[in-house]
């Protein structure tokens, strides 16, 4: 059996004008999360990432950290997260948005998320969607399927957190609910560990943060 380290990105800048870019916080995460894979001793036979900007600058920030031998990274598509913007849109254009509190703050968004992500997986989220609830299932399933066909002792992946918690909501058949909970609760830069061959994935740990335990640096765990 192989072992796969599936890695959210770094914490992203949520309410900037473009999300899809790391925050200093988050290059310092992705940076020390590469630094405790090199103080362990974990050599990686490849790295497979989405193709957004804050996959690649989270595998850029771990190698810094790692300061390994070039190791060849492969990115996916299918690793993508949805288009949490295109759900809102849906949300706000037939009046299914949550009232939003004076102060416009972050729990609201969670909660409006958690709402979408529900009649998203319904199919009773109305609108021009990028995707289907089915076909993002089915996309995560492939990729998920194409790191097992590349084989290796050990391989990191760097994606976002639906499609985290979707790739181990698959491994576990378990329902949409459950992806929908697990996505709610994945953490910048932590790591969830499954063991493959060509055949088969098994769930060894989810949503850690090794890099982040010590009290000094528990400042640093962020959800955006």
């Amino acid at each position: 059996m192989a072992d796969l380290y599936l890695v959210r990105h770094g914490q992203a800048s949520l309410g900037a004008q473009n999300y899809d870019a790391l925050s200093p916080s988050g290059r310092i995460q992705s940076n020390w999360l590469g630094e405790y894979f090199a103080q362990a001793d974990m050599q990686f036979d490849r790295i497979v990432t989405g193709t957004m900007r804050r996959h690649e600058q989270t595998a850029e920030a771990l190698l810094e950290g790692m300061r390994a031998p070039k190791i060849d990274v492969v990115q996916d598509a299918d690793l993508n997260e949805y288009d949490f913007h295109a759900l809102f849109a849906a949300l706000e254009s037939s009046g299914l948005m949550p009232p939003a509190p004076a102060d416009g703050n972050v729990k609201h968004f969670y909660k409006a998320l958690k709402h979408a992500l529900r009649l998203w997986s319904e199919d009773r989220l109305p609108g021009d969607l990028p995707e289907t609830w089915q076909q993002f299932q089915a996309r995560v399933a492939r990729a998920r399927a194409a790191i097992q066909r590349m084989g290796g002792k050990r391989v990191l992946a760097v994606s976002s957190g639906g499609a985290i918690a979707v790739f181990t909501q698959q491994i576990l058949e378990a329902p949409a609910s459950a992806a929908i909970a697990l996505n709610m609760q994945i953490r910048n830069s932590s790591v969830s560990q499954y063991v493959f061959n060509d055949s088969a994935m098994s769930l060894v740990g989810f949503n850690a943060l090794p890099h982040l335990e010590r009290a000094e640096r528990r400042k640093l765990v962020t959800y955006g």
